[in-house]
């Protein structure tokens, strides 16, 4: 067995001394050990799951770690967005220190969006930090959460308000664990996929409205591109503004809105993030629109591919009663309002900009729009 057992693509994540890659293959859980051994600093992983993704993936990561030499243990939370709270990570926390979990051990975050910041956050605090690796088992967090270092907490004010910045030693990304998603959180992720056509790749974004379909429906070769072309996009920004400083913020097109919606929602499965992101990008787009800064055939060729695959395009979709001026509310808590003012990301296809000062007039008349589709 080697290390480069699987691989299709490596991409480099360029952050001086926290640099680590990327490796998108094709069933590297089987070869877990081989891809998880150059970049711990002692033989002793825990695996941080949740029970959906350990009653798949779990028994093999363990077996596959096992044969490395590496000792291993594992900890199970309840699936779902309610998991990353300050209830579930204190208690994560002190289930890791009852293990004797140490400053070189390592722990490995097996499963979606929600496991990755949860033990990414963990890894940050644990004994003043230790490593982590990601593992993600979800579109979402293959082409997303998983890269770049961001982790934390929901809180009663908003999504991921608690947290920190801190990178992993690697990320490990297995397309052929895809298979076992249901489809619509396969869809959920692919929301982020097409973000980064959005942002500022339209050659990318057009190679979607070509293959899309491909990669929602399982065609292992489209994702795997797909992914690649996503960390790729993402890697290239975190190595530029690592702290959210300036560019980054670009990554959370569609976010201000998303991250309402889903606050509004209460977590509870009603509306998923990656449904919330796609939603909330067709309500950045024609914000942009109102403004002059995207043109109608932007808004109505991104909503088609987005309904095309099956995405929800308005918030009239959810099937929950929505209030403009709750969500207004919402966005007022985001991460990203500088000087009390809401940032946004706005432009036409594939030139996507920060942008803040807007009237939140406007902003309310696109949410009115959204909630009566």
């Amino acid at each position: 067995m080697t290390e480069n057992r699987g691989i299709l693509h490596t991409v480099p994540v360029a952050l001086g001394k926290r640099s680590y890659d990327i490796v998108i293959g094709d069933g590297l859980l089987e070869s877990l050990g081989a891809h998880v051994t150059p970049v711990i600093r002692q033989k002793r992983v825990t695996i941080i799951t949740d029970e959906n993704v350990a009653a798949l993936h779990l028994e093999a990561a363990r077996k596959a770690l096992e044969n490395a030499g590496i000792r291993v243990d594992d900890v199970i939370l309840p699936a779902g967005e309610a998991t990353k709270s300050y209830s579930q990570l204190g208690a994560l926390l002190d289930t890791l220190l009852a293990l004797g979990v140490e400053r070189k051990d390592t722990l490995l975050a097996l499963g979606g969006g929600v496991i990755g910041d949860i033990t990414g956050f963990a890894a940050a605090v644990l004994r003043r930090g230790i490593d982590f690796i990601q593992v993600p088992t979800s579109l979402l967090a293959q082409v997303d959460s998983s890269v770049g270092g961001k982790t934390g907490i929901n809180t009663s004010f908003g999504k991921n308000l608690i947290g920190a910045f801190y990178q992993p030693r690697r990320v490990i990304i297995d397309i052929k664990l895809l298979a076992t998603l249901p489809r619509r959180e396969l869809l959920a992720g692919y929301a982020e996929v097409v973000k980064y056509g959005l942002i500022d790749n339209p050659a990318f974004f057009s190679w979607l409205e070509e293959n899309g379909t491909a990669v929602t429906d399982g065609d292992a070769h489209a994702q795997a591109y797909a992914v690649a072309e996503s960390c790729k996009a993402k890697a290239r920004i975190v190595a530029e503004d690592e702290f959210e400083a300036g560019k980054r913020a670009l990554l959370n097109l569609g976010h201000t809105f998303g991250h309402a919606l889903e606050a509004e929602c209460g977590y509870d499965g009603t509306l998923l993030h990656g449904e919330g992101v796609a939603i909330g990008m067709m309500m950045a787009l024609e914000l942009s629109m109102r403004m002059g800064l995207a043109n109608p055939a932007d808004l109505a060729r991104a909503s088609g591919h987005l309904e095309a695959v099956g995405l929800k395009t308005k918030a009239a979709h959810i099937g929950r009663e929505l209030d403009a001026d709750k969500l207004l509310s919402h966005m007022a808590q985001d991460k990203k309002v500088d000087a009390g003012e809401i940032v946004f990301i706005l432009g036409p296809i594939g030139g996507a900009a920060t942008r803040k000062g807007i009237d939140l007039d406007l902003v309310r008349q696109v949410l009115h729009s959204s909630i009566k589709g």
